[in-house]
């Protein structure tokens, strides 16, 4: 077994653990499943789960489909919507969107399984490389698109359909952003991101330049130059700090570094995990990196969070996933220091927390736990060079209701914006609006003058 600092190692479990572990999550349907999920629907006229889907997916329709045994007409509706719906199936919360408002809660508490469904009619779309669009007429207009994640490829793919040229500047190596370098590997398997992305790029139109970083080798100012529009979805890519003593030590992480690393493993026995491993934060990357770290062959690990548990942004279903895999989560504890022993973590200390007045504060009782490596995830901030005078508020793009900045002939969306919801899907429908009112704004700047008697 091959060792690292901090008592963290590689290797801990056998090929067979790793393969197991690191399988899907939730296993696709097969045919006749998706029929009896299918055939679970009222197709409500007025349905709830639609409005509560941020991309407005026909859901009774899609899935009317299904249960008539036409899954590619199936997948076509959902694209329409979402062209990233396959990835949607597997990472949204569905639990507090469409099946949260599934109507077959109230009489039987359990939702038609509206994800995988969704995620059924898209495989065997994309299994079978069935494209529904085609590209209109060339317009001759070029639009750059910074950052190739969710909201990035949605509007590059709208704006493709309707005859432009996108070229995409994109930070990493790899296209596919958060969904590529974000996801927990079980969420996504058998490398579904990029087959994602190359499934997007199949319309054609649409060029991505890898390791292009805005503010480092692009500026806005340079896109404006060169492209008739410019659409900003470069996400987050800041890390809040934790501010406190001994954070520097060996063994302290990132959660969404220790996430990313893994997602890009060839070899999961490669990734080297503590024997005691805590993770600061009560969101989505807490229960991924906490539920990650338990599969790689984590002894003990804890998830440390400052508030309750009714406060956790992490939805219940993935509270509950995460504890059944022997994590335990502990509520109202924050940092007061991270304990090294040669400049490799040992623990850390922490300090109860209690809400007086509505504000949260230390009680100054404190505790320690043992650990040889603790994960940091804490949220991530907004960090863009080269943007100019583009308005901020609040440390994200200003924009308005269809993704217009303050700046003429630039868009934004996704998490980079003021209300961007640090969701796939939400993400997906910022990119596709963007991408119709930059259409709408071209269209107009070709019409000819009208005359005026």
């Amino acid at each position: 077994m091959g060792t690292m600092e901090s008592g963290i190692h590689r290797g801990r479990l056998s090929p067979a653990q790793y393969e197991a572990n690191f399988s899907d999550l939730h296993a696709p349907l097969d045919d006749h499943e998706a029929l009896v999920a299918a055939d679970r629907c009222y197709f409500c006229h007025d349905a709830p789960c639609m409005t509560a889907c941020p991309t407005s997916i026909d859901i009774p329709l899609f899935i009317r489909q299904i249960s008539t045994g036409n899954p590619i007409g199936s997948a076509n509706t959902i694209f329409d919507q979402n062209i990233l719906g396959g990835m949607c199936a597997r990472v949204c919360p569905t639990e507090t969107l469409c099946e949260q408002a599934c109507v077959r809660n109230e009489a039987e508490h359990r939702p038609v399984e509206i994800g995988r469904l969704q995620r059924y009619a898209t495989d065997i779309a994309m299994e079978q490389d069935k494209q529904f669009y085609a590209r209109s007429e060339p317009t001759g207009k070029t639009i750059a698109v910074v950052g190739a994640g969710p909201a990035g490829l949605a509007c590059a793919h709208r704006l493709a359909v309707n005859g432009h040229d996108v070229v995409i500047y994109d930070a990493r190596e790899k296209a596919g952003g958060l969904n590529e370098y974000g996801i927990a590997t079980y969420k996504a398997v058998d490398d579904f991101a990029q087959k994602e992305v190359d499934y997007v790029l199949a319309i054609g139109g649409i060029e991505i330049r890898n390791s292009q970083m805005l503010g480092r080798d692009v500026s806005l100012a340079d896109l404006k130059s060169r492209h008739d529009a410019v659409f900003l979805g470069m996400g987050l890519s800041g890390v809040n700090a934790l501010r406190t003593e001994g954070e520097a030590a060996d063994g302290v992480e990132d959660a969404i570094d220790f996430i990313a690393r893994l997602r890009q493993a060839g070899d999961k026995a490669e990734v080297a995990i503590g024997r005691r491993v805590v993770v600061l934060g009560g969101g989505m990357t807490a229960i991924d990196a906490a539920v990650q770290a338990k599969l790689l062959g984590a002894e003990e690990v804890t998830i440390c969070y400052r508030r309750g548990k009714e406060h956790m942004n992490a939805s219940e279903f993935e509270q509950d996933l995460a504890a059944s895999k022997g994590v335990s989560i502990k509520h109202w504890l924050q940092p007061k220091r991270i304990v090294s022993r040669d400049g490799k973590v040992a623990g850390i200390e922490l300090e109860y927390t209690t809400l007086s007045e509505n504000r949260l504060v230390g009680t100054g009782e404190t505790g320690i736990i043992a650990a040889d490596q603790i994960l940091k995830a804490i949220g991530q901030t907004f960090e863009a060079d080269g943007l100019g005078a583009l308005l901020l508020d609040g440390g994200r793009i200003s924009t308005d209701a269809e993704g217009r900045t303050t700046l003429d002939g630039v868009w934004a969306g996704g998490d980079c914006v003021k209300g961007g919801e640090d969701l796939t899907v939400s993400a997906v429908a910022m990119g596709r609006d963007a991408a119709m009112s930059i259409h709408r704004a071209l269209a107009a700047d070709v019409q000819p003058a009208t005359a005026v008697a």
